[in-house]
């Protein structure tokens, strides 16, 4: 737990008299400052605040753990590690989790200029497709690929996700190609979750939007499973550009449908506060901003996209 910022979020909630106040002065979620506070209260063993409907106050604990918050956050304040031009300047260990198939795909090649760029800083990645609290595992950044964030998270858009319609040629040769985005009912369609699993969406040339139902004998919560499973035969996938690409160019797979566009999806970045940003932090956010947007202009220019 960082305790310099759970003591803070103390301190704002105890002379705001409120937690959302205390979470719109201090720029996070409440859910953060829920959790903020609940382990200053495991920290400190005892309840700090009487809550009830209309207002909060503190208990004897509380008062007394104020106190020695504002002690704390006194020397803490004190305690400049940079000043001038270095206070600025990116340094120290970044934990960023994202999904496997991203990581591979884009930001190993982001994480790699990052780290020549600002030879200071570490990175360590974290493979996982589930939502993780960046409190409880120490993650500063949380990259995920959605449409639908919950509201309470501080995010930022980071990029676009652009979908393709994909099949092997020997599932083709076997078993016919789909000409409308109606044909999918009769094919093997994989699904993914994040992507839409029984339900596809579409655009079309006339802007038309069109929601196709699909199912199929194989479903995963990793895309690059299916990626795989699709490049050998196995059925049709709706797929991330930055996943299916390279295997369009090099003849393995076969995009499907060019006549309407799969529902894009965007690339956010997750954090917990948006006022005690580090330098690092701040950092790979504006890098990544400008890398996805470099290889999605790129892919259009392959005409991929």
């Amino acid at each position: 737990m960082d305790r310099i910022t759970a003591a803070r979020v103390f301190v704002g909630i105890a002379e705001r008299g409120s937690m959302i106040a205390a979470a719109d002065a201090l720029d996070m979620s409440r859910a953060m400052v829920t959790r903020y506070l609940a382990e200053m209260e495991a920290w400190a063993g005892a309840r700090l605040l009487h809550r009830s409907t209309r207002r909060l106050s503190l208990t004897d604990a509380g008062e007394l753990t104020l106190e020695r918050c504002r002690r704390m956050l006194d020397v803490a304040d004190g305690m400049a590690v940079a000043t001038g031009a270095d206070a600025d300047t990116p340094r120290g260990l970044l934990r960023i989790t994202c999904s496997q198939a991203l990581a591979q795909a884009e930001l190993l090649g982001a994480v790699s200029e990052f780290l020549r760029r600002y030879p200071h800083t570490a990175v360590d990645l974290q493979m996982s497709n589930r939502a993780v609290n960046l409190i409880e595992e120490r993650i500063d950044l949380a990259l995920r690929v959605t449409n639908t964030l919950e509201p309470n998270l501080i995010a930022r858009q980071l990029g676009v996700c652009d979908s393709v319609v994909c099949a092997a040629p020997s599932y083709l040769q076997a078993h016919g190609t789909p000409t409308l985005p109606q044909d999918l009912a009769g094919h093997n369609c994989l699904t993914y979750n994040y992507f839409g699993k029984s339900l596809w969406q579409f655009t079309g040339a006339d802007g038309e939007k069109l929601s196709v139902p699909v199912s199929g004998n194989l479903s995963a919560n990793e895309d690059f499973i299916l990626l795989k499973a699709v490049e050998q035969g196995a059925g049709i996938a709706l797929q991330p550009l930055y996943s299916a690409a390279p295997l369009i160019r090099s003849g393995r797979l076969l995009a499907l449908l060019p006549g309407y566009t799969p529902l894009s999806m965007g690339i956010h970045g997750i954090y917990t506060s948006r006022q005690h940003m580090s330098p690092a932090l701040r950092a790979m956010l504006d890098l990544l901003l400008t890398w996805f947007a470099a290889e999605r202009q790129s892919e259009q220019g392959r005409g991929l996209s």
